[in-house]
């Protein structure tokens, strides 16, 4: 006979688990009528299942007795439980928004620029019905889906064309393949980057089909190293922006214009991959090169992104003169590279900000937030620590700091914004412990640790977001 303490073995307890149909009926009436019974079958059999592999393998079961009596009852709660768990997870989507205190403007694992009312508008707008994607309306006949754009990316540019793909990879690899496919590419050694992700000029340059060949050292590049490569299967000259590296001291770079004038001495087209997509200098910020200036130079196919300076949604832009962009128009590889009309919709709004220089950079969060004073940001971090209160402060050892944050995004690499912050280092909680509990509140709260504190940078925090920071910082302190 076993004692009452001995733990039963794995297969007489398996034969205490929960039917499905015993946990159904519990499950509804916690849900209450939302879930279908499929879905509450569904999670009841996940986690009886999980129950099945842990007892195999030799766990007890969560919270109650190892046999006896109560046994059954105590597998049905836990079952229960995660069923419950399992329900809710379901429900929840896995891309969720956060609140980013980071003070990193374009973070790119935080899904970089975040979009203008406008841009969210008019992707609402086209989302919850049809639209006239590729429909003329004044014909009636088929449409072209990038004429609005490429309308108003010339119009904004000077470029003669445009044509919008779905990231600036695909921008590159298609130009470069269209350009050169077979052929060599000439490249400065100082250009050849490493950009988030993976990519890397030389595999997207095998990717397109051409052959790299580089040229000058690390740090310098003269003309001459371009001429003295060029030879007769030579396709294309690239430049490309170093986006988030730069190389400082003593240095040499071959201007877009000395290269574009070399093209046209040798019959050669010229690419520029410029990166992050400045069409306006940000105040307070270095001087990016613009897609205006390209242009002016006479570049053929320049490429940028439209979720960095730009401040719209992922997408690779390419702009310049109407001939190369007619061929990647009329290239196999655009049907397979074109954006959707989500990303169109939102894309056109951003663009059409621009359209008033004087009023883009309030219109676009993502240039508002890099243009913003520091004594701006104070504001907001002054606000929150006034919701919390003298005790709440006291118990996260919450106080108000000088900071710097980022551009992100593999933007202006050396730019500093000075900000404030609130910095936290609550009694009985190790810094990681810290941020662990604010990135796992409910939004999750993303924050940077320095100097043994947490630190909530507010320059990318909304006015709307403060209340809920307040709340995670309260639940935080145990409040």
């Amino acid at each position: 006979m076993k004692s009452p303490g001995k733990p039963a073995p794995p297969g007489q307890l398996l034969r205490h688990l929960p039917s499905v149909d015993e946990l159904i009926p519990e499950l509804r009436r916690e849900a209450g009528g939302g879930p279908s019974d499929a879905a509450l079958a569904e999670a009841a059999r996940r986690a009886i299942e999980g129950q099945r592999q842990r007892l195999r393998g030799g766990q007890a079961p969560e919270g109650g007795p190892a046999n006896g009596p109560a046994l059954r009852d105590s597998l049905r709660r836990e079952a229960l439980h995660q069923a419950g768990d399992i329900l809710r997870a379901d429900q929840r989507p896995r891309l969720r928004p956060l609140i980013n205190a980071t003070g990193i403007v374009l973070h790119t694992n935080l899904g970089r620029a975040p979009l203008s009312e406008a841009a969210c508008e008019a992707l609402l707008g086209v989302a919850r019905g049809y639209s006239n994607l590729e429909f003329d309306l004044e014909s009636g006949k088929r449409g072209r889906r990038e004429g609005a754009m490429e309308e108003l990316l010339c119009r904004l540019t000077g470029a003669e064309g445009a044509v919008v793909v779905n990231n600036n990879a695909a921008a590159v690899m298609f130009a470069i393949r269209l350009m050169a496919e077979g052929r060599e590419v000439i490249v400065s050694r100082g250009e050849l980057i490493e950009i988030g992700g993976s990519f890397r000029i030389p595999e997207i340059m095998a990717q397109s089909g051409a052959r790299l060949v580089e040229v000058g050292a690390t740090n310098k590049t003269r003309l001459e190293d371009y001429e003295s490569a060029i030879g007769p299967d030579t396709g294309l000259l690239l430049k490309a922006h170093t986006s988030n590296f730069r190389i400082v001291g003593f240095t040499e770079e071959v201007p877009r214009e000395r290269l574009v004038a070399l093209g046209r001495e040798r019959g050669l087209p010229v690419l520029e991959d410029l990166g992050s997509g400045c069409l306006l200098p940000v105040p307070g910020l270095p001087a990016e090169p613009t897609v205006a200036a390209s242009v002016e130079a006479g570049v053929d196919l320049i490429t940028f992104s439209g979720d960095k300076l730009l401040g719209g949604p992922q997408a690779g832009i390419a702009v310049g003169r109407a001939g190369w962009v007619q061929k990647l128009k009329k290239h196999p590889m655009m049907r397979i590279l074109r954006p959707g009309k989500l990303t169109l919709a939102a894309l056109e709004a951003t663009l059409r900000a621009y359209l008033d220089p004087g009023t883009a950079a309030g219109a676009l969060p993502a240039l508002r937030m890099l243009a913003e004073a520091p004594e701006s940001v104070g504001r907001r971090v002054r606000a929150l620590l006034d919701a919390l209160g003298p005790e709440l402060r006291g118990k996260l050892d919450a106080r108000e700091v000088e900071t710097t944050g980022k551009v992100g995004g593999g933007a202006l690499p050396l730019a500093e914004l000075p900000s404030r912050a609130v910095a936290l280092a609550p009694g009985g909680l190790s810094p990681d412990e810290t941020e662990e509990r604010l990135r796992r509140n409910d939004p999750p709260v993303i924050a940077r640790i320095h100097e043994d504190r947490v630190l909530l940078d507010l320059r990318c925090v909304r006015e709307d977001e403060l209340p809920l920071l307040a709340r995670a910082l309260r639940a935080l302190a145990g409040a």
